[in-house]
């Protein structure tokens, strides 16, 4: 059985919503959550390795979010695989996320201006979690 992938194309103000749920936000986080926008916030958890999260994504419809997710963090087959089912932009801001300069002009070069800034934000919280990981001053959680 082949997974039903969402379609949704989301106004300005709900893709910069998007960004600052990224960065954090927590009341933008939940009006997106209980504003029709769950994948959105629910992706702001997936990138900072919420599990719950990121099965849920898989499970209602948003495997090319969790592919974001998977190509922000190095994984190149989940880039390969936006690109195969034509999220080209999503391909580029995972790439972006992951810190390649030529997706993130890519984006800036189409006028991408909300994607650029979801792209910056999800790049500083991945290498936030990366710093996080090596300080040997800190506790993990696990």
């Amino acid at each position: 059985m082949k997974a039903k992938i969402a379609n949704v194309v989301y106004p300005q103000k709900v893709l910069l919503a998007w960004a600052e749920a990224i960065k954090g936000n927590k009341p933008i986080t939940e009006w997106l959550m209980t504003n029709g926008y769950k994948e959105l916030g629910l992706f702001s958890y997936a990138i900072r390795n919420n599990d719950e999260a990121r099965d849920w994504l898989m499970k209602n419809g948003f495997p090319h979010l969790m592919a974001t997710v998977n190509g922000a963090e190095g994984k190149k087959d989940a880039v390969q695989w936006l690109e195969k089912h034509n999220f080209e932009a999503l391909s580029m801001v995972a790439r972006a996320g992951d810190g390649d300069i030529v997706a993130f002009t890519w984006l800036k070069d189409r006028k991408h201006v909300e994607l650029c800034m979801v792209a910056k934000n999800i790049k500083e919280i991945k290498d936030q979690i990366e710093e996080d990981n090596n300080d040997p001053h800190k506790i993990s959680k696990d």
